[in-house]
């Protein structure tokens, strides 16, 4: 507790010409101005504004922000390559990283020259949490969306507008309104952790392949000739051997090559499916990219219907000999019978 200091006041504002004790503390608190009350919040006014919906975990946390970022990773990618990673160092990170954008960059130039779309400066390496990249694949894969338009009112700020009367109450885990109905929200929480209990697995649940340290390659298009580049640099083999020395020599410096012999390729996710790596090297594999597949497709399309009006047209030839076969025994006979019937009368 503080010393407490005697004030001596004029004595002519007291009887007896002697001024009484006061402290300094309760000298400071007759002083100090009276607090006021808290502001009552309007009952009908919604505690979360439109641009901070809540969220079932602290929005303002790392790991909430990592699980909203993966969630839109996996919407948005339709191409996603699965590695696993033991212990890369920064520089080791770094030359890979300069390797993959320099062969992704030869392959844009390429492309570039047929007037195709160039996607190879939006294809991403990034290390991702195993944990929260698989809370994220099962809010992906068992909670759909279902974005309106409509009924998205602005909640005023204030409840002395002229429009809190007309704000229904909004609780943080209300199905009805859309603006609660995000990735980080109580009903995609609770809907996925429920559908994933009754509902079978999917073709696209990369369950399986997450596991240890793991990193992603993200593509914003499914191309073929990206994916083959990738590999090369990545996880060469005999269908896509790595640059030669006399070719690139900066490949072949130590920090990367002991960044590519500690990443190993566990599988791929290619519009919705998963993919092993013979899968997976089969897509890298597609000549001529999507436009060679459909090529393809179209080929095999038009050798069916080719085939398909080989086999009608065989059977309607077929019926067609014998019907006439048929026929001309019938006037045969006939004839036979005429000439059996002449005789007779002769």
């Amino acid at each position: 507790m503080p010393p407490r200091l005697r004030i001596r006041l004029p004595p002519s504002q007291f009887s007896g010409g002697r001024a009484p004790y006061i402290c300094i503390q309760c000298r400071h608190a007759s002083l100090a101005s009276t607090i006021a009350p808290a502001p009552t919040l309007h009952p009908t006014t919604a505690h979360y504004p439109p641009t901070q919906p809540p969220s079932h975990k602290p929005p303002e946390y790392r790991k909430s922000q990592l699980h909203r970022q993966y969630q839109s990773l996996l919407r948005s990618s339709p191409l996603i390559l699965i590695f696993q990673h033991n212990n890369l160092k920064a520089t080791e990170w770094s030359g890979i990283r300069r390797e993959l954008s320099n062969a992704l960059r030869k392959v844009d130039v390429e492309l570039a020259k047929d007037g195709k779309e160039v996607v190879g400066a939006a294809v991403k390496l990034q290390i991702v949490q195993t944990g929260i990249l698989a809370s994220a694949l099962k809010v992906v894969e068992f909670w759909e969306p279902k974005y309106e338009a409509d009924g998205q009112a602005a909640h005023p700020p204030s409840p002395v507008t002229d429009t809190s009367t007309a704000v229904q109450d909004a609780r943080p885990d209300d199905a009805a309104e859309p603006i609660y109905t995000h990735g980080l929200s109580r009903l995609a929480w609770s809907t996925a952790s429920r559908n994933a209990k009754t509902t079978p697995p999917p073709g696209s649940d990369l369950t399986p392949l997450l596991s240890g340290p793991l990193a992603l390659l993200t593509f914003p298009t499914t191309s073929p000739q990206h994916l083959a580049a990738a590999l090369s640099i990545l996880a060469p083999t005999k269908e896509f051997p790595a640059p030669k020395r006399k070719v690139n020599a900066a490949y072949h410096e130590k920090p990367v090559q002991d960044g590519v012999a500690k990443l190993m390729l566990l599988g791929a996710r290619v519009e919705g499916r998963v993919m092993d790596m013979v899968g997976t090297r089969w897509v890298g594999g597609i000549k001529g990219g999507m436009e060679g597949l459909r090529a393809q497709l179209v080929g095999m399309l038009s050798g069916v219907g080719v085939q398909v009006t080989t086999v009608l047209e065989a059977a309607g030839r077929t019926l067609w000999v014998t019907v006439e076969g048929r026929r001309g025994m019938l006037e045969e006979e006939e004839k036979d019978k005429g000439k059996s019937a002449e005789q007779k009368v002769e």
